[in-house]
């Protein structure tokens, strides 16, 4: 099968995704009590930007887009359904109610007849019902990502999107030869808690907005992030691909940076979001002089909010990479041990009704597994590991992946090894655990 040679961008991007943990695409949801006005779905979810869209009922219309007769230019999605839903009345659950409502959309197309290809992107959070009938009992939540592609060729197709990358090999050419759906986070009906481990998030938001547009039902004015009446340019991409991108067979490279994007920005007043990473130490000894540091890592809305370390006089500030809210902040302090260490992010000048929130972090050593080899032969374990802390450095212990006690690394200096029998089977995983908090976890490498 022919592969091309992917863009060294979508290389960056795939390995960037593969290398680190989990990109933080949701932060919280409604809690409840889930009420008939939102269908018993939860009212609203955050994303790790701060942001905070309701589920999107309202019947405003777009004030830059007008609809044609029986077809309202909405700035939500409400799509009629004979039997089920009537648009030109009012909503009312479960008597008069959308099928499928949203939180969050956006859209995306790729076009070229030429080349022979049509390709279509959405991603959501979605409300939906288990059945696919509106019963009380029965709602269900996701987040979903959805490529289409009719392609001319078979071959190696690999899509670029705001929320990932993704590797297509297709074995034979076709209408919707690529055809990926995948949602993530549904569960026991009435919880909502499974779209945040989903992939979609931070929520997109066109350039040119927000929108503000009328109620119709309440006269109220209402905030949108995007019109998904129009398509238009869009930031807010975890990875900074606020693009959909196919690359393919015979050189083929297409792209489209315009979204119909929508999503009704809530009421609700959140702190501002902010999730820990990492926070570590270390030290060493260099011409006889102490040399110490402490790393701090957060992820937290981008400029224009702030994260300050204000555990240390003075404050330190958090720098911010690529609008991506990644924030790292060193400091050479010697740290007294055990030690917390605080930091404080506030997102109010993006967000005015956000109130800053202040995260407490164990500051801890950073354990390294260097070694960890199992010996089928003598049923052998062999562990090395380390330890940051190479002036006083502290005890490490290992477990494994289930966590039975392996034993106690040994040696004087921050590197320490370990070797024992382990029977009748080596263990999969193993875990070091440093007595200063730190610890790391590996695969076994099995040898004969």
């Amino acid at each position: 099968m022919h592969r091309p040679t992917p863009h060294p961008l979508a290389l960056l991007i795939l390995a960037s995704i593969l290398q680190t943990p989990a990109q933080a695409a949701l932060f919280e949801v409604d809690p409840g009590p889930y009420l008939p006005a939102t269908g018993g779905f939860a009212a609203w979810y955050q994303d790790t930007h701060g942001r905070v869209l309701d589920l999107c009922l309202s019947k405003a219309v777009s004030s830059r887009v007008p609809g044609a007769p029986g077809t309202p230019s909405y700035m939500c999605v409400l799509n009629p359904a004979p039997g089920v839903f009537d648009d030109t009345q009012p909503i009312s659950f479960p008597s008069n109610y959308p099928d499928e409502t949203f939180w969050f959309t956006a859209d995306a197309a790729i076009v070229d007849a030429a080349r022979g290809i049509d390709l279509s992107y959405g991603t959501a959070i979605e409300a939906a019902f288990a059945a696919e009938e509106v019963v009380d009992g029965d709602q269900v939540s996701f987040a979903r990502v959805r490529i289409r592609v009719d392609v001319p060729t078979a071959g190696t197709y690999i899509v670029t999107h705001p929320y990932g990358v993704e590797v297509f090999d297709v074995p034979a050419a076709g209408g919707r030869a690529i055809n990926m759906t995948r949602d993530i986070g549904i569960g026991t009906p009435k919880t909502y808690m499974g779209a945040l481990k989903g992939d979609v998030g931070p929520f997109l938001r066109g350039v040119g907005g927000p929108y503000t547009e009328t109620n119709p039902a309440t006269g109220a004015s209402e905030r949108f992030i995007g019109d998904p009446n129009l398509e238009e340019a869009v930031t807010g991409s975890p990875f900074n691909t606020n693009f959909v991108r196919i690359e393919g067979p015979n050189g083929l490279d297409l792209r489209t940076e315009l979204f119909s994007v929508s999503g009704k920005l809530s009421d609700v007043v959140r702190p501002t979001p902010v999730i820990a990473q990492r926070s570590t130490y270390s030290r060493h000894s260099e011409n006889g002089d102490l040399r110490a540091q402490q790393d701090v890592f957060v992820q937290a809305p981008p400029p224009p909010a702030s994260a300050t370390l204000i555990s240390q006089t003075p404050n330190l500030t958090l720098t911010e990479a690529n609008t991506t809210g990644a924030w790292y902040a060193q400091s050479v302090l010697n740290p007294a041990l055990p030690m917390n260490l605080q930091v404080t992010a506030d997102n109010h000048l993006a967000i005015p009704s956000s109130t800053p929130t202040t995260l407490t972090l164990p500051l801890t050593d950073l354990v390294v597994i260097q070694r960890a080899e199992y010996s089928l032969a003598s049923g052998q374990l062999t562990l090395v590991a380390s330890t940051s802390d190479e002036t006083s450095p502290p005890m490490l212990s290992a477990r494994t992946g289930n966590g039975a006690t392996i034993g106690t690394l040994s040696g004087n200096g921050a590197v320490k090894t370990l070797t024992t029998g382990l029977s009748p089977i080596p263990p999969a995983k193993v875990t070091v655990t440093s007595a200063n908090g730190g610890s790391d976890s590996e695969e076994v490498v099995l040898v004969p």
